[in-house]
């Protein structure tokens, strides 16, 4: 049997597995290097003053995870610039914020290179090599290079641009070909396939896939699908039902003082649509007087990247735009923007979700978005709320019975949210009863499954292509 190697920018494992933090990639990840007795290898977040290339092996929540720490340059550059700076906004087609220096990409280059070389006596001759996200296209291409000849699938976590976005990146075509060098390449949606191919068609003149995906170009003929992630379900469930659950979701029953909470629950990042968020919910307020009292808004965004200067800008106009509508609209008794930065456990997160009448999942822009599909698997069957979710969250595709929005629609917004408040319960359990239908299909083992199963040679189902339905 041939084991699973993953690798990522950072091991998302840690000796906490078990109490309630893990996510649902972890987990699912987890479940498949356990069964097929793999590793997980990358970045261990820590930095040396000078690259050695030292593996540290440990066992985690009975995972072989293997790490190396990297050089101060190393992590701004490859990690703080090209990752971060240069592919994270124009991925989330935010030119105006994308900042391209070349020694950005030559830290990129190099930490890919320094991934392939120590990564390589790892691998044995029936391994899969199962790539995760933006920080590592060009692994793939320097894995071949030190002579790896095993299948090795990539993942995209994040959209992919329209083209006439990733051209404007200088290298396009270098990053492009680099996937080449993989056998699968999974993203999270048809779209995001399309625009690949789009990509192919308009700037090299490729043929569309084949029927099973398949296209050739630079030499290689690579498989592209459609891999939606998802979430455990069970877990949500569970959560939300656990001690610590029951005890978060008693603590936000007793603070609603009667009221009707709507919820947010984002990483704070400009991609999230969080202030378009706040001003949307403004206009409702406004437009709604006989809410005013009876409902408050509590927006979770648990800081990243603050070192970056577009994150600071952003938190700083939020801090501005919720001081506004507290200002305007709150009383003595009644906060109704409650606004804050901290972190919560996946449980504690569970009971959460519960208490909402509303879940409010509006980015501008995501390849997936989970916290839509935690929201739905959270509810209590009798008695469940409404999501509200973003066309341009990759889950719509997949989540139809929410109540679909434009996020740069302010009045759309507001509307939206008025509609879920007033929504009788007939039509809040129908809705989530499909809702859930869906998130429990597609959930993180099956996600996991069917990506495997195509990077495994000649097997597997055949993935969902850009012209496939949803």
């Amino acid at each position: 049997m041939s084991r699973l190697i993953v690798v990522s920018n950072r091991v998302s494992l840690s000796n906490d597995v078990g109490a309630g933090s893990i996510g649902g990639l972890a987990a699912a990840l987890a479940t498949a290097l356990r069964e097929s007795g793999g590793l997980w290898f990358g970045w261990s977040g820590e930095t040396t003053p000078t690259f050695s290339g030292q593996i540290g092996l440990e066992r985690v929540g009975g995972v072989t995870v293997a790490k190396v720490d990297l050089e101060p340059q190393d992590v701004d550059e490859y990690y703080n610039g090209y990752a971060n700076k240069t592919l994270w906004p124009l991925f989330h087609d935010r030119i105006d914020l994308t900042a391209y220096e070349r020694s950005f990409d030559a830290g990129y280059a190099r930490v890919n290179q320094r991934f392939a070389e120590t990564l390589r006596p790892l691998i044995g001759p029936d391994d899969l090599v199962w790539v995760h996200d933006y920080h590592l296209a060009p692994l793939a291409r320097d894995l071949r290079a030190q002579g790896v000849r095993n299948r090795i699938g990539f993942f995209l976590h994040i959209p992919w641009p329209a083209q006439p976005l990733l051209v404007t990146l200088p290298g396009h075509r270098k990053l492009v070909e680099a996937l080449f060098q993989y056998d699968l390449i999974g993203f999270q949606t048809t779209e995001s396939v399309s625009a690949f191919v789009g990509y192919l068609g308009a700037e090299l003149g490729i043929a569309p896939p084949d029927a099973d995906g398949r296209v050739t170009a630079f030499g290689r003929t690579v498989r592209l699908g459609a891999f939606p992630i998802g979430i455990n379900v069970e877990d949500f469930a569970e959560g939300a039902r656990s001690p610590t659950g029951e005890e978060s979701h008693q603590r936000m029953r007793d603070s609603l003082a009667g009221r009707q909470m709507i919820l947010g629950v984002d990483r704070l990042d400009y991609s999230k649509g969080l202030e378009e968020r706040f001003v949307a919910y403004e206009q409702f307020l406004g437009e709604h007087e006989e809410q005013l009292e009876k409902v408050f808004l509590l927006q979770i965004a648990t800081l990243s990247r603050d070192y970056v200067e577009a994150y600071q800008d952003l938190r700083a106009r939020l801090d501005a735009v919720a001081g506004r509508i507290n200002g305007r609209f709150g009383t003595v008794d009644w906060v109704p923007l409650r606004y804050v930065n901290s972190g919560f456990r996946q449980d504690e997160l569970a009971g959460i979700y519960r208490a909402a009448r509303v879940g409010l999942v509006t980015p501008l822009r995501d390849g997936m978005n989970l916290v839509a599909k935690e929201y739905v698997a959270s509810q209590d069957p009798a008695d469940p709320g409404v999501l509200i979710l973003s066309r341009f969250a990759g889950a719509a595709g997949q989540m139809a019975d929410a109540l679909i929005v434009n996020p740069y629609d302010r009045e759309g917004m507001a509307e939206a949210i008025q509609q879920a408040l007033a929504m009788p319960l007939e039509e809040r359990r129908r809705r989530w009863e499909a809702l859930m239908r869906g998130v429990t299909a597609d959930d993180t083992a099956a996600w996991r499954e069917s990506f495997i199963a195509a990077l495994k040679p000649e097997t597997g189902r055949r993935p969902r292509l850009a012209d496939d339905a949803a």
